[in-house]
């Protein structure tokens, strides 16, 4: 039974007006259909092929500053009532034994953004499409790499429709697609190693996968490796950076858009807790969080709360001006909610959460910020790191090269940044005009959620860079 259906407005009210004649301040239920599909290739044969399917609810409720969740893959009215008998339970509430008086009017007309989109599913490729996608892209890799011990290509296609309902009147149903292919290489030669991934990925369009350009993605990805696998090793110290546009953006996710997250503030775990309208950054920074971008991996219709993402300035000209709040958040901290309530299944409770966050195009080109530095290092690609509960931070650098008088010299390797949010961002001094976005997922208190990271071209002033 598609969400759409008046069935489902029929079940859930009885269930909202039980919750509040309980006690509950609110009573939210998120219900969830999947189709999950993931693909591996390695070498030339598809090795992994992983079908996922369910449904579930999620029940919240909350009293005062306090909220109770539980999940359930029974979606029959007695299902859906015990499950919410456990919630109220956790906030010391029980249903009254006759109906009551309950302050629910009942749900708004159901806002449906999944319309439109009822036939994404059976348009996108099917298993033996997809496989071989993969396939010839693995195949591109050795055709254009040398001394590859293994290449690897993966696949993966989400769809999800979503039903958010709760007592304060909210209706909103969803389907969401989300798509990426990711290409991997491990290059060796003696006593030289050098291992890349390149990942891409989209939401709404079926036909992500046909127009994916595999043989221009396995050469960019060779290229790469063939430049790094004779690479010598950085030295460690401290220099200038400047970090390529794209999936640079991911030191800015992961150290600073945490911190600007309400869940941080609730836990008291950000040190920009009590800075909103003061300087955090330097002032040739800018950076946003929104849902709204066009085919975006972190775009959303609505948020998991039923609510329409907004375009968030989160830092203007260095200068911080809110926090991504979700409705847990809006209610402990008093952020006003942005429309970042999200989570990565029915068995989370959303919590606030990036979407789309990028540092905003600057007016320089890249060549000046290259030009502006005298010994540093220029960093074309990021890999993995860690990141600690206060914004400290390290980094793998896959692709970098040494900035000798103004210009890109030699690559090296074995480069990993090292910093802390409050530190660095002061440091980020100029900014070019080529932004753009990345692809990624992001994990958290409430799952694993697909997010883009993005940036123009930035130069650190200076950043602690650890190598041998």
């Amino acid at each position: 039974m598609a969400f759409e259906s008046e069935a489902w407005s029929k079940l859930l009210e009885p269930l909202l007006a039980a919750g509040r004649a309980a006690g509950a301040d609110l009573v939210e239920v998120f219900l969830e259909h999947v189709d999950h599909l993931s693909i591996l290739a390695e070498q030339d044969i598809i090795t992994s092929v992983s079908p996922a399917f369910g449904m579930g609810a999620g029940l919240r409720v909350f009293r005062g500053n306090r909220d109770g969740f539980v999940s359930t893959n029974d979606l029959s009215e007695a299902g859906l009532a015990a499950a919410l008998d456990q919630a109220l339970a956790m906030l010391g509430l029980q249903r009254p034994s006759s109906a009551g008086s309950a302050q629910f009017g009942g749900l708004q007309r159901l806002r449906d953004y999944g319309a439109t989109k009822q036939q994404w599913l059976q348009s996108c490729p099917n298993l033996t499409e997809a496989s071989g996608h993969l396939l010839a892209a693995t195949n591109q890799l050795q055709r254009h790499g040398s001394h590859l011990q293994s290449r690897r290509g993966s696949y993966a296609r989400n769809w999800q429709e979503v039903l958010v309902v709760a007592s304060d009147g909210t209706h909103a149903r969803d389907i969401r697609l989300h798509q990426t292919v990711g290409l991997s290489v491990l290059a060796s030669d003696a006593d030289h190693r050098a291992s890349l991934s390149r990942r891409y990925g989209s939401t709404d369009n079926p036909d992500d996968l046909r127009h994916w350009d595999g043989e221009a993605s396995a050469t960019d990805l060779c290229s790469s490796a063939a430049t790094m696998l004779y690479a010598d090793y950085v030295q460690a110290g401290q220099f200038p950076v400047v970090l390529a546009n794209r999936f640079g953006g991911v030191i800015f996710h992961e150290a600073c858009g945490h911190l600007l997250e309400t869940t941080q503030v609730e836990r008291g775990t950000t040190p920009f807790a009590k800075k909103v309208g003061e300087l955090i950054a330097h002032p040739a920074v800018t950076a946003l969080d929104e849902g709204l971008s066009s085919g975006a991996f972190g775009s959303l219709a609505m948020d998991d709360e039923g609510m329409e993402p907004q375009r968030s300035v989160l830092i203007e000209n260095g200068v911080l001006q809110r926090f991504l709040s979700d409705r847990a958040g809006e209610l402990r901290t008093g952020h006003p909610r942005t429309g970042s309530g999200r989570r990565q299944s029915h068995a989370f409770a959303a919590a606030s959460r990036m979407r789309n966050t990028f540092i905003a195009a600057g007016p320089h080109t890249p060549a000046e910020l290259i030009a502006s530095v005298d010994q540093g290092l220029y960093c074309k690609s990021m890999g993995g790191g860690s990141v600690g509960p206060t914004g400290q931070f390290n980094f793998a650098v896959e692709e970098a090269y040494l900035i000798e008088a103004g210009q890109i010299t030699k690559p090296v390797k074995g480069a990993t940044l090292i910093g802390e949010a409050k530190e660095v961002m002061p440091r980020i001094s100029m900014c070019a005009n080529d932004l753009e976005l990345a692809a990624g997922f992001c994990g958290s208190v409430s799952g694993s959620v697909n997010v883009t990271v993005g940036q123009p071209h930035i130069k650190v002033d200076t950043i602690t860079v650890g190598g041998r």
